[in-house]
């Protein structure tokens, strides 16, 4: 927290809001309008040890009346009394009390060591997860953020902390050794201490704790046992150190900087973005309370922000409370654990009533709750009265001050601000306490930071900045942002700004020095702190380097709504990795996801390979393709790359790095592959499996790791068309030639036409092709509607191999294939010897030619019934198309006109991972040294 009071018993005024008002209840034990004291005070039958208290708990003694499990322990309470903490619904033993490591909400801001905002996803249903604020099961939709394990109610994000992970060097308390970033609860429940081996999971309550970043799982009390420094786990060779990535994102957001899509305006309640009319309830879910009860609902607001969003909570006590419990409960609905002598209730009067408020707008100062005439505990009206806190008038203040920088020896030091107090005053009298007095305090700064959930927001303060006209304005403003403000000294050091923004869509095939020209007329860049500082001609692509924060703002926000030529523009910011940084044993490892593949798996992949490794090395495929993954890593010397997603994702992705390669500090980097399309054959003969079914992230990376790395060859096909497909009276336009890239296989006749069915009965209804088992049911329909098809391919094409001419058998389909594996897994070539043809090898330089006789044939080969007719096997192809005829290539069908298709080898060949076939390693095990992708040479192997 930012300011504190000053230490010492609490007191309690003999007058306040004559307004009931109340905590949300407990499933246990519902709120009672006995008076009470605060958070952390003694209570009557139940002294709270110093540690409870110290972490701004308030216990009281409940009686259970149904199981319970201890959230610090994880066991089960036996017998029928337990300690609740009324703010934060924290549920432990008695013996466990005096162990206490668990913060109350209302302090866990302050305890922050530096605050990162969250990105939260849309809303959704999370099964067995609970609030990290409240405590409470998320049985509606709730929010998750895609960088770390949080779990919140869309009503509790505005009081969630600021404690994400700290992924990337930003001119901030940069550091290069990282400690363990503890998550509570939300574990398996077979989770296991590290420490004691015992469970330390539950699937009944917010328990245990769980490092973000290497995985290590212990009871509160056991963590205090594990060194404080991470290793970064099992997985510590692939992920890509924070210390090594650098992002200044002043004016850019988490979401910007880690490129997750943004989502919809959040709903009413979900923290500073809220519209008009939110209503949400307090800590415990409350709902209106009917008007023949003895209880009443009212509407709280913490200051002017919420009354002008009108965003309030909802609390509920007896009518008859008295006013130090109506105020004590509306400090609890917004976590507030400075003393309640410090702020009292004004009644809010109802708009059309605004002007006429009178008396009513005052604050109450006394009396019991049902003293207000019409307004008593008799009253009928359903409508729940408005509330605001206010802070009394405080002519002095104990403000805490942080260091921002880190090898200091102190978290803070304490301060008294007085009317006199300004920041140039706060800076000398902190720097002698903080060990900088001999230094000048011209080379100082007071910065106020807001630690929002969503957004941290620095500001400098002017040096004649009366402080405690600054805290009475934020406390004015909101008492939940004055806990959520901090004040650091920090060395007057100017910025030096530097952004790099990606920006793709551009038209490719341009000269290089025609795309800044291009961009100026666009967006209008300033040609004084805009520079391009690399251009992918052949992709339509440049990136930019911007000195100026703002200017890099407006760039980004008006290039995603510009086309050019008419195509849209894509921007991304990127973050620069420092590979001088790199470990010696750090391999960082790539990642390209398309959400498109697998129906929603590929979503779920995306967040957790984000939570598994650094959200800087998890690029979506949908966003910008594959060339800022690339980009970002092209100084690194070594890096795997790892591709989700079908064989046409994969090629898609091969296709970049061939083009891209000549930048690369690493050449040739392995590339994995975790199968999320329908056929998957080349997932299937790298041993990655026939398709994703759920398995867990984490040993899918292990299994990467542990990866043998093996060579594949790769081909060119040049379409050199002679004619355009479909012109009328014979009039001929001639196609210019077009080149693709072939992994897998190539298909001419009846193989591409029940692909090109295929492809175009998803195009007209994508959203049915969401499973590999519709999209395999959809081939077998439009294979039976083609089992009578007859064309006679072989008199439509000639073939040339080594410049010799073939003569083909009748047959309806030639295919050319370049792994074992075709239509979802089948060996077309056979298994038979033959001596006229070596056996195939995805790295021997040779293709193998093999043809189909239709439909049937097609059907009984996958069903492992028999082969295709072995036609030839080489190095260079030649196919003169007579007619236009439907082709293929891994999987993407169109229709070619007459000419000539030419197929050679591509290059070097591409280095690939195959999966090992022994075990992966478990989480737990021992240190591992980073691979080093060796190849053999194939034997007779001339490229």
């Amino acid at each position: 927290m930012a300011a504190a009071a000053e230490p010492g018993a609490r007191t309690w005024p003999g007058g306040g809001s004559p307004r009931p008002g109340s905590p949300a209840s407990s499933p246990v034990l519902g709120g009672g309008g006995r008076a009470r004291p605060g958070p952390g005070a003694e209570r009557a039958g139940a002294r709270p040890p110093a540690p409870a208290a110290a972490l701004g708990h308030s216990f009281r003694k409940v009686t259970l009346t149904k199981p319970t499990f201890c959230h610090l322990c994880s066991d089960f309470i036996w017998g029928l009394a337990g300690f609740l903490c009324d703010v934060c619904n924290f549920m432990s033993h008695e013996k466990c009390l005096k162990h206490m490591k668990i913060p109350c909400a209302c302090v866990a801001p302050s305890l922050v060591r530096v605050p990162v905002a969250h990105c939260f996803g849309p809303r959704g249903l999370y099964k067995r997860r609970f609030c990290a604020v409240c405590r409470k099961g998320l049985e509606a939709p709730a929010l998750r953020c895609e960088v770390c394990e949080l779990h919140v109610h869309p009503d509790c994000v505005p009081f969630a902390c600021s404690d994400c992970r700290h992924c990337h060097r930003d001119g901030h308390q940069d550091h290069d050794t990282y400690h363990h970033h503890w998550r509570e609860g939300n574990l398996s429940s077979g989770a296991r201490c590290d420490v004691c081996r015992k469970t330390c999971g539950s699937s009944e309550m917010l328990a245990g704790l769980r490092c973000e970043w290497c995985g290590l799982q212990a009871h509160p009390v056991c963590s205090s046992a594990i060194t404080p420094e991470c290793s970064f786990g099992r997985l510590r060779s692939m992920i890509l150190p924070p210390a090594c990535v650098s992002l200044v994102s002043r004016n850019f957001s988490k979401m910007h900087c880690f490129r997750i899509a943004e989502t919809p305006a959040p709903d009413p309640g979900e923290g500073d973005d809220s519209v008009d009319g939110s209503a949400v309830a307090g800590p415990g879910r409350e709902v209106l309370a009917s008007p023949e009860s003895s209880k009443q609902t009212l509407k709280i607001f913490d200051g002017n922000d919420t009354v002008r969003r009108n965003h309030f909570r909802l609390v509920t006590v007896p009518r008859l409370a008295r006013s130090e419990e109506v105020l004590e409960a509306a400090l609890r609905a917004y976590y507030v654990s400075e003393d309640p002598c410090d702020f009292e209730l004004q009644a809010l009067p109802p708009p059309e009533q605004a002007g006429e408020s009178g008396a009513r707008g005052k604050a109450r100062t006394g009396g019991a709750a049902g003293d207000e005439g019409s307004r008593g505990p008799g009253s009928r009206d359903p409508v729940p009265e408005a509330w605001i806190i206010r802070a009394r008038p405080r002519t002095q203040e104990v403000l805490r001050i942080y260091p921002a920088w880190l090898k200091v020896g102190v978290a803070c030091v304490s301060i008294r601000v007085t009317p006199q107090s300004t920041s140039r005053t706060v800076v000398l009298e902190v720097l002698p306490l903080l060990g900088r007095q001999a230094e000048s305090p011209e080379s100082f700064q007071l910065v106020e930071v807001l630690m929002g959930s969503r957004q941290v927001q620095r500001t400098v303060l002017a040096d004649e900045e009366p402080l405690l006209d600054r805290l009475r304005d934020i406390r004015q403003t909101s008492l939940r942002q004055m806990s959520q403000t901090r004040f650091y000294v920090a060395e007057s050091q100017a910025v030096v700004p530097h952004v790099s923004l990606f920006i793709g869509g551009l038209p490719p095939g341009l000269a290089s020095q025609e795309y800044g020209p291009l961009l100026q007329e666009a967006v209008g860049t300033k040609a004084d702190v805009v520079a391009v500082s690399h251009v992918y001609p052949s992709q339509g692509a440049v990136v930019l380097d911007v000195a100026c924060f703002a200017e890099a703002e407006r760039l980004y926000m008006l290039v995603k709504d510009t086309a050019v030529q008419g195509r849209p523009l894509t921007a991304l910011v990127l973050p620069d990795v420092l590979h001088m940084k790199l470990p010696p044993d750090c391999c960082p490892l790539l990642v390209f996801v398309n959400p498109k593949s697998g129906g929603l798996k590929g979503r779920d992949l995306l967040c957790s390979f984000r939570k598994l490794l650094n959200p800087h090395q998890v690029f979506e495929l949908t966003n910008g393709g594959p060339l800022p993954g690339f980009h970002v890593f092209s100084q690194a010397p070594r890096f795997r790359v790892l591709v989700c997603g079908g064989d046409g994702t994969v090629g898609w992705v091969l296709g970049a790095l061939e083009e891209i390669r000549h930048h690369l500090a690493c050449p040739g980097p392995s590339v994995a592959i975790l199968p999320l399309g329908t056929g998957n054959d080349l997932g299937r003969v790298l041993r990655w499996g026939a398709g994703y079914s759920g398995e867990d992230p984490f040993s899918v990376l292990v299994s990467v790791d542990e990866a043998d790395a093996v060579l594949m060859d790769r081909w060119t096909i040049l379409l050199d068309a002679h004619e355009a497909c479909g012109t009328e009276n014979s009039v001929a336009d001639v196609e210019p030639p077009k080149i693709v890239q072939m992994n897998n296989y190539c298909g001419i006749g009846i193989d591409a036409e029940l692909s090109l069915d295929f492809h175009q009965a998803r195009e007209e209804e994508p959203g049915k092709f969401t499973s590999r088992f519709h999209n395999k049911g959809v081939y077998v329909r439009v294979g039976l509607q083609k089992i009578s098809h007859s064309r006679s391919l072989h008199k439509e094409i000639r073939l040339q191999v080594e410049q010799q001419e073939v003569e083909l058998p009748s047959i309806e389909g030639l295919i050319f294939i370049n792994i074992p594996s075709w239509g979802s897994g089948a060996d077309l070539w056979g298994s038979d010897n033959d001596a006229r043809f070596e056996k195939p090898r995805i790295d021997d330089g040779l293709l193998e030619v093999v043809g189909v006789t239709g439909v049937v044939h097609m059907g009984q080969v996958q069903g492992g019934l028999r082969s295709g007719i072995r036609i030839a096997q080489g190095s260079y192809f030649r196919v003169t198309l007579l007619k236009a005829i439907p082709v293929q290539v891994d999987g993407e069908p169109w229709v070619q006109a007459p000419g000539h298709i030419i197929i050679s080898a591509a290059g070097p060949k591409v280095h690939m991972l195959k999966k090992s076939k022994q075990k992966p390693r478990k989480a737990g095990g021992g240190p591992k040294e980073a691979r080093v992708d060796t190849f053999p040479a194939p034997e007779g192997d001339t490229k």
